[in-house]
């Protein structure tokens, strides 16, 4: 495996995949190691969790600068996502006694039950490279609070953070075993999915690769969770601020260098401010500067790899050819570079890859519409159903529309965003599942009744 940096195309370091003695001597580790954390109490998970967290914000700069090397992202958002990766530890050292205590039960002839909560096992994560360090603490602080152990199989450009992060639960105190960083590639993840100590398996990456896990964690009858892609729409309806709108649509659709899942994707307006906000939002994209991620002036600086940067453009190509209308940017990545131009196309045919697919990069498409009924109806128009948002001065309108929206969420005058608090997934081809809040450490856990007659 390959760490390069994206931006200068500099190759950082080689690391070697797992042979199969060494996979199986961790994969027996995970074993040992789960039969006795399942049965160490809350309030030493706590304590190492919390742990945890204060080694991400001891090392903050140690760890944002090596996200930033290995996919691309500018600093300082690398920063922040290392901060919300602490507060997730905390929030789950906080919470996860509470939100796992046994449920009692009055049935109405008078008997009792109570409902306890108990861990599976070893689960498999298989993460994606464009938050490489959030989507991993998202899914590890419930999951190893819940008595459950965890391995990780990180995107294979990501080599350097996923030893990162299984150094932090080392270094908190968390017992050998406990969480593993396996560099494995994709056929040795397929064999692993289907072995008898993998418990469950969860995947936040792709539509193809999560049909892959499922189909053979389905096989296997095992539990899969899957946080897959989104085409996110940010409706603006006549009375929004337009001017808030549209500078939250800017941020919204180039976050992380727009390689997001839940950035806004298609941006849906109301015809009566359709062309304010179409040059309010011009302006704020050719106010960003692009740089050196490490700068912290840069805006943006370039996507994860080359492969990444000439599919997108490749999209926006043949949107172009179907009769899409190309408003700003456009232009065609130098060979072998990561660096790609912020796009905006308008009059989005609906035959064309920017309507039909997820454009997984900062490539906006604006639609006008004539109503809200019709942005609606856009809006649903999509195979997925991740986020959304509503922008209206009108809250009880919008969250009356909110309702309509086939999504995971949906977020009045705010861009849409995961919170440790709130649940967090998708429906349709967006996946199925939730992280994140009580409903996050519940997917990993056995809810036994337990009957007391």
């Amino acid at each position: 495996m390959k760490s390069i940096n994206p931006f200068t195309g500099e190759l950082i370091e080689e690391f070697s995949t797992l042979s199969q003695e060494r996979l199986e001597q961790k994969l027996s580790g995970a074993s040992v190691a789960f039969s006795g954390w399942k049965d160490v109490g809350f309030a030493t998970k706590s304590e190492l969790m919390s742990k945890a967290g204060a080694i991400l914000k001891e090392n903050r700069e140690k760890y944002a600068q090596i996200i930033t090397l290995e996919m691309g992202k500018v600093l300082k958002e690398s920063l922040a996502e290392v901060d919300k990766c602490a507060l997730v530890c905390e929030y789950y050292a906080e919470n996860a006694e509470s939100f796992l205590k046994d449920e009692q039960v009055d049935l109405p002839d008078g008997k009792k039950a109570k409902i306890i909560h108990q861990p599976l096992g070893i689960i498999l994560a298989v993460m994606p490279w464009n938050f490489p360090f959030w989507q991993v603490f998202r899914f590890a602080a419930p999951t190893l609070m819940a008595g459950n152990v965890g391995v990780l199989k990180h995107a294979s450009n990501v080599p350097q953070c996923s030893l990162a992060i299984e150094e932090v639960f080392t270094e908190a105190g968390f017992p050998e075993g406990v969480f593993q960083s396996l560099l494995i590639d994709s056929d040795t993840t397929t064999e692993l999915i289907a072995d008898e100590r993998i418990k469950a398996v969860t995947l936040t990456g792709s539509e193809k690769a999560g049909g892959s896990v499922a189909s053979v964690a389905g096989k296997h009858i095992k539990k899969s969770l899957l946080e897959l892609g989104g085409s996110d729409p940010f409706i603006v309806l006549k009375d929004a601020d337009l001017k808030k709108a549209a500078e939250t649509a800017v941020k919204a659709r180039m976050i992380n260098f727009g390689q997001s899942c839940i950035a806004a994707k298609r941006f849906i307006i109301e015809e009566e401010v359709y062309d304010k906000f179409l040059t309010l939002f011009v302006e704020s994209f050719k106010n960003l500067k692009q740089g050196d991620p490490m700068d912290e002036n840069s805006d943006f600086a370039c996507m994860a790899r080359p492969d990444l940067a000439e599919d997108l453009y490749q999209q926006v190509e043949n949107s172009l050819n179907a009769g899409a209308t190309l408003i700003y940017g456009g232009d065609k990545p130098e060979n072998g570079s990561a660096r790609f131009s912020p796009t905006i196309l308008a009059d989005i045919p609906t035959s064309s890859p920017a309507y039909k697919e997820e454009l997984f990069g900062p490539a906006a498409t604006l639609f006008k519409v004539k109503n809200e009924d019709d942005a609606i109806a856009l809006a649903n128009d999509t195979e997925f159903g991740l986020g959304a948002s509503i922008w209206s001065e009108d809250k009880e309108k919008a969250s009356a529309l909110a309702g309509k929206i086939e999504s995971g969420a949906v977020f009045i005058n705010s861009m849409v965003a995961s919170n440790p608090h709130l649940p967090f997934g998708g429906v349709k081809k967006s996946g199925y599942g939730r992280e994140l809040g009580r409903y996050g450490i519940l997917e990993f856990v056995n809810s036994k009744t337990v009957y007391l007659g």
